[in-house]
């Protein structure tokens, strides 16, 4: 088992963002930190066929993952959606022994600037958590009119703030990617989950998602210090929050200095999406025409 290493979760259709997150990998990662990707057993062919056999990273099946865990249901991510799949496996990823603790990246994520150890670890070897109230989200979305932001995040946190007994500050282990600490997954599972005869296939919900969680087991049970950072990459929430930041001037070079990387929403970008035909270009000229409306909004 090593100290640290970098994980991502993804599947067939995001393969060639998982593709373009390797290629800045390779410029930016200086120390050579390992990389593991999991996808379903299926998807593993079109992976190697598309990014080289074990080229850079190391591959890992998500069914290698849940069966990881001996109280987990064999095959249940094939009952759950998606998103929840994804989010159960990214968390129990800790269970292969692979590393003390992890760097879980999205598949929509990009490095812009070099990195090492040290910007994920104290000089200890245990790890920093991005933990942080949201503020600046929360006064830009109120600013531009968008109140729902704010209410259904804090109503999110309160909710799963509540399954934990805690009152206090609302605090937010997002946006992507998270540093996740083996020690902080296995205190859930040995002091909450395991004596009320759960796993997490049970307790993430979309009220409840995987990052909260994550973030209330560290208060609650103190498994590691608790070191608090802002987060790691820029990640444009909204349209509008994308838009209004350029028309600040915000420009990938400009964001080096405070961030590693950047998150485009796999949405707005479905020329990415492999093995899916492209859309009509009546349709990608509409969606263009939409986007370009919104940044004249952004102007107002």
């Amino acid at each position: 088992m090593v100290d640290f290493v970098l994980y991502c979760k993804s599947y067939r259709r995001d393969l060639l963002r998982v593709k373009r997150l390797l290629e800045s990998l390779r410029k930016h990662n200086i120390e050579s930190i390992p990389f593991y990707i999991s996808t379903p057993q299926v998807d593993r062919d079109a992976l190697f066929s598309l990014l080289g056999e074990n080229q850079g990273y190391q591959w890992v099946a998500d069914e290698a993952i849940v069966q990881a865990n001996p109280r987990a249901p064999k095959d249940i991510q094939k009952t759950k959606s998606g998103g929840i799949a994804q989010q159960v496996i990214k968390s129990e990823f800790w269970r292969l022994g692979l590393a003390s603790n992890y760097l879980c990246i999205d598949s929509d994520s990009i490095f812009i600037r070099d990195f090492g150890n040290i910007d994920f670890l104290a000089s200890d070897g245990l790890p920093y958590t991005v933990l942080h109230q949201n503020k600046e989200l929360f006064q830009m979305a109120t600013n531009r009119g968008h109140l729902r932001v704010e209410r259904e995040l804090r109503k999110e946190a309160e909710t799963v703030k509540a399954l934990f007994g805690r009152v206090g500050p609302n605090y937010y282990c997002a946006p992507a990617p998270f540093i996740w600490s083996a020690k902080v997954w296995e205190s859930l599972d040995q002091q909450y989950l395991q004596p009320q005869e759960m796993t997490l296939w049970d307790l993430i919900t979309p009220e409840h998602p995987e990052t909260l969680i994550y973030g209330e087991a560290l208060l609650k049970y103190q498994a590691i210090p608790v070191r608090m950072i802002e987060p790691l990459f820029r990640i444009y929430h909204y349209d509008w929050h994308y838009y209004l930041s350029r028309r600040l001037g915000e420009t990938q070079e400009k964001l080096k200095q405070n961030f590693m990387g950047v998150i485009y929403q796999s949405a707005w970008e479905s020329e990415l999406d492999y093995g899916v035909p492209s859309k009509p270009l009546l349709s990608r000229i509409l969606k263009r025409s939409k986007r370009f409306f919104r940044l004249l909004q952004s102007y107002l």
